[in-house]
């Protein structure tokens, strides 16, 4: 069992912890906290967040108390907890459960869905706790991939918005028709392609004049990818530049933004599927 966890993640944990069971969290950080876990039996009593707590179980059975009935999450299905609601949690079978799960402020949900749909509205309500939503359990694999960048997040928060939207039934009614900014967008572009340091979700907001959900919303409809993954591969094809130059990896991940060597290494083999080591070398090579 992890010795501390912060914030939605950690409230209503049982301390008798049978043997092997473990929770692992991080965050929060910008108003997003994720946290992976394995029980054996008793997992948490009963409890409420004031966050939306969306997860996928991993393996077993997941078994809850919630809104008046037991619900059962078999391995892929994808489980939404609303802000307030009471629940615990335990295993539903022999052999116990795994899952991951990611807790997002209401007010970050409310923000991107009014981008989406151009207007205030109420927060969405996912009325079946258990079901397969892809959207959803893809936005739950991003957030255990992504980093804990701004504007990373903005997209995130996007993605669990629009999941949560098409779960709703009363989520699918068209928004008004929204128009592109080209001028905003543009200007959003050239100051990406100027920075190779990690860009602020405030900074790009000054610089367009558009709320960061709207800001991701429309630069995905015109360049057809987040203004976190265009900044990241900025960086990136900046760094592939030094590499073929012969720059020491260290000074290529400082220069190009990132913490350090192994955050570079990771994002660079994700983007490419090489290492950005052997990427050089395979370059130094090709000179020879």
């Amino acid at each position: 069992m992890a010795p501390m966890l912060r914030g939605s993640g950690g409230e209503g944990l049982e301390r008798s912890c049978g043997a092997g069971d473990w929770v692992r969290s991080r965050g929060p950080i910008g108003d997003v906290e994720l946290l992976r876990a394995w029980f054996s039996g008793p997992a948490y009593a009963r409890h409420r967040h004031d966050t939306y707590a969306i997860g996928v179980t991993e393996a077993g059975v997941q078994t809850f108390d919630y809104r008046g009935r037991v619900e059962n999450s078999l391995r892929g299905q994808v489980t939404v907890l609303h802000p307030d609601e009471l629940h615990d949690g335990r295993a539903g079978a022999e052999g116990g459960f795994g899952y991951r799960i990611v807790y997002v402020e209401p007010a970050r949900i409310a923000a991107a869905v009014r981008a989406i749909r151009g207007r205030p509205t109420p927060l969405p309500f996912v009325r079946e706790p258990v079901s397969h939503n892809p959207t959803l359990a893809r936005a739950v694999a991003a957030a255990f991939l992504a980093p804990p960048e701004p504007l990373a997040l903005d997209a995130l928060v996007l993605r669990f918005a629009e999941g949560l939207l098409e779960a709703d039934p009363d989520g699918h009614s068209p928004g008004a028709p929204r128009r592109l900014d080209q001028a905003a967008l543009g200007r959003a572009r050239a100051f990406l392609d100027s920075r190779r340091a990690i860009v602020r979700s405030a900074e790009l907001e000054a610089v367009t004049g558009l709320s960061r959900y709207e800001l991701a919303r429309q630069f995905r409809a015109l360049y057809g990818t987040s203004p976190y993954r265009y900044s990241l591969m900025r960086r990136l094809d900046f760094a592939r530049n030094r590499l073929r130059g012969g720059m020491p990896l260290v000074e290529v991940a400082l220069a190009a933004g990132f913490a350090d060597q192994a955050h570079f290494t990771r994002m660079f083999g994700s983007a490419y599927g090489l290492t950005p080591g052997r990427y050089a070398r395979l370059h130094t090579t090709e000179a020879g």
